[in-house]
């Protein structure tokens, strides 16, 4: 048989055609080396810190989900109006420090401001509207009692400068509870050495006033704002109320 009728010899270890080329056990090592190299510089690069995004401040507009509507309550509470509201009297934790235990309720009555102490130097703080009965009296006490969705008896020193509130007076019952009650979901009953000073920590429907100093009532509190204290707090929990010195003419002698 000669060299010309030879058949073809098998493909050599060596070499291997593939798509017109030719590669060599060398360049097979070379190549291979190369993508292990490259997989090794990818995986040694520092991997990325994630980006933390801070939440945007309240946008005034908005209904956070604390003030939105209360349907299960016995009387549904509607959704807060926050635009007739300034976001910094929104409900917020904040730092507080303060030599009163947690706990303690603090009424900064000049500063629109109530504080419910908390551990760690902590509070939680609300925006609060303040009458003319809540001028009237400051100092230490203690949170008596609470209710919810209480009949509100205005005093009858309040009935002689309002003659319309006779209905209401404490002799005819007071006005039962509702969302047209003064006295809104809840109600703190503030007493001293025992007795009440008539000093009342409640909700109102009118988030307008939540800031400001208004024509009646003592401190007033978004009704969601209230529901939420109300079941922080304790019966027989202190408060402390800062007076208004811009006020003074109107506190009780």
């Amino acid at each position: 048989m000669s060299d010309k009728d030879q058949p073809n010899p098998l493909p050599s270890a060596t070499t291997h055609m593939s798509v017109g080329g030719t590669l060599t056990r060398r360049s097979l090592f070379v190549g291979a080396t190369a993508i292990l190299l490259s997989g090794c510089a990818a995986t040694a690069r520092p991997t990325p810190k994630p980006v933390v995004v801070e939440p945007p401040p309240p946008v005034k507009g908005s209904v956070p989900a604390m003030y939105q509507a209360m349907p299960n309550e016995p009387f549904p509470i509607p959704e807060v109006n926050v635009s007739e509201v300034d976001p910094k009297f929104w409900r917020q934790e904040v730092d507080y420090p303060t030599q009163e235990r947690p706990g303690t309720i603090i009424v900064d009555t000049p500063a629109k401001y109530l504080y419910h102490v908390l551990p760690g130097q902590r509070a939680m703080r609300y925006g609060i509207g303040v009458g003319r009965e809540g001028f009237a009296w400051s100092g230490r006490a203690v949170v008596a009692y609470k209710r919810k969705w209480p009949r509100w008896t205005p005093p009858d020193e309040m009935v002689a400068r309002q003659p319309k509130l006779e209905p209401y007076s404490i002799k005819n019952g007071g006005m039962g509870p509702g969302l047209k009650n003064p006295l809104g979901a809840r109600a703190l009953y503030i007493h001293k050495d025992g007795k009440d000073t008539l000093y009342r920590i409640h909700g109102s429907p009118e988030a307008r006033s939540i800031g400001k100093a208004v024509s009646s009532g003592c401190i007033r509190m978004l009704n969601q704002d209230v529901v939420y204290l109300h079941d922080q707090v304790r019966d027989g929990s202190p408060i402390v109320v800062i007076p208004d010195p811009s006020k003074a003419h109107l506190a009780k002698s």
